[in-house]
This record gives structure tokens, sequence and C-alpha cells, in this order.
């Protein structure tokens, strides 16, 4: 009798029980079918848009996995199990995790941002956080650069994506301004003729927009003259050492005066 009782009770459990299982695996077969291709759209959007193949990867992962999650969810309401608990339990853990990271989501919040607006990109010589260097690698939680010392610099991308950037290539073409200094005695024009002269001999220097000449300060013991010119970005360093240099040897042999602190030693006698 008790044996026949619990397999009376066993059918029912199925009877009850067997449309519900039925339909959570047809739930569960259609819902990663059609998740597959949610998140395989997604990733043309992506790559249709340029996203960084990094970024792309990591998006549809997690895209994936929220996806299944959601599927879990759904056939547990289908079989008749709680999902408000279930669910007040993700919310904590994720609650947790968040405060544990919250650096480490603050840099990969900064990464996912960098790769998606791209204010620079790999091989680009950007000044950040006090630091020159060309990006050698974007990551999702850190940024590195070459410095000009060949030293390796490692940013945060919480930090570097909150902050001020330079990015000295992020146009083809540069201006430099180079201040050059002479003497009261010294002619002025002579000596704006002179650095306008150096600039245009240059090839590299650009003629539209053209070099031009100012004066920049009357400065307590010199003239300040700035001389301002065009230059694309790969010859920007070999114009600025020529033209100082050209500076020197041109106003040491037209008489232009560079005038340099004095130091005056007085001696008192008893």
């Amino acid at each position: 009798m008790e044996t026949e009782k619990w397999i009376q009770k066993g059918m029912e459990l199925i009877i009850d029980y067997a449309p519900r299982i039925v339909l959570a695996i047809l739930i569960w077969i259609i819902g990663l079918w059609l998740f597959r291709r949610v998140v395989k759209y997604a990733r043309k959007i992506m790559k249709k848009r340029r996203y960084d193949a990094g970024l792309q990867g990591f998006l549809a992962t997690i895209l994936d996995w929220a996806l299944k999650i959601l599927l879990i969810v759904i056939i547990m309401g289908t079989l008749g199990i709680q999902t408000m608990s279930f669910a007040a339990v993700i919310a904590s853990a994720g609650l947790a995790i968040g405060l544990a990271l919250q650096g480490s989501l603050a840099n990969f919040a900064g990464g996912v941002l960098i790769m998606i607006f791209k204010p620079f990109r790999v091989g680009d010589f950007i000044e950040a956080q006090g630091i020159s260097g060309t990006v050698k690698e974007i990551g999702i939680v850190n940024t590195s650069l070459n410095t000009f010392g060949n030293q390796l610099a490692i940013i945060p991308n919480g930090k570097l994506s909150n902050e001020n950037i330079i990015n000295y290539s992020a146009e083809s073409i540069r201006r430099e301004n180079i201040i050059s200094g002479i003497s009261y005695d010294s002619n002025i024009k002579k000596a704006k003729d002179i650095l306008l002269d150096i600039a245009n001999s240059r090839d590299t220097v650009l003629q539209d927009p053209a070099p031009m000449v100012i004066v920049n300060e009357l400065a307590d013991s010199s003239i300040n003259l700035s001389l301002r010119y065009w230059t694309k970005n790969e010859h920007f360093w070999d114009c600025r050492w020529y033209v100082l240099e050209e500076i020197k040897y041109r106003f040491d042999a037209e008489g232009i005066e560079i005038p340099f602190p004095h130091q005056v030693e007085i001696q008192k006698q008893a």
C-alpha cells in the first residue's frame, strides 16, 4: 500500500511538471538560438562602427552572459520556482563585487569610454597625467605608453578618461612657437628677417600658412621675438632642432646679441 501511494504521488508530480519541463526545455533551446543571433548581430554592429577588437570580444561576452542569466531566470519562473529571491541574491552579489572592485571598475569603464570615443589610438604621441609618450597598447584597465627615454609607462584608464589629454598626433600638421631673445641694442627688423629666412630655408616648413615673426614681449633684459611656423608631424622635431641651431649661427654672424644673465661681483673694502 505504501509503495502504491508513493508511485501514485510520483505519477501526479510527473503529470503536473512534465508540461513545465517540456516548456522549459523548449524555452532553453529557442532562447539559446535567439540570443546567439542577438550576440552575432551586436558583433556586426560593433565591427561596422570600428570598435576595438578587444572591446568587441569583451562586450559580446558580457552580453552573452547577461542573456543567459535572463534565460535561466525565465526558465526558473516557468518551473514554478520563486525568482525574486534569486534576483535579490544576484543584486546583492553584484553590489558587493562592485564595492570591492570600485577602482578596477572605474578603470574598466574608462577603458570602454576610450575605446568607444577614441581620443587617441595606438601609435599616437600624447601627454597625460604628466607623462608624454607614444601609445603602445590600449587595454581594458590600463593604457601603456613608450616614453621618450623608451621607458614603459602604464596609466590607469579611470584617471586617463577623466583628466586632460593632449594628442599631438591627432592633426596632420603642427605649429611651433620658438622664442628668441635679443638685446635692446640689436636691430629688431634685421632679427625678424633672419628668423623668417631661417624658417623659409627649410623645405619641411609649410608655406601655407606662411611663417611669421612677431615681437612677443619687451622683457626686463631682452626683446623676445616669436617665430611661428607650421610643419607636418613627422618633420616637427627635425625642424625645431634645425631652427634652434641656425638661430645661434645666424645671430652670431649678423651681430645680433642674445642676452644672457650676468653676475656682477661687488667687493667692499673695510
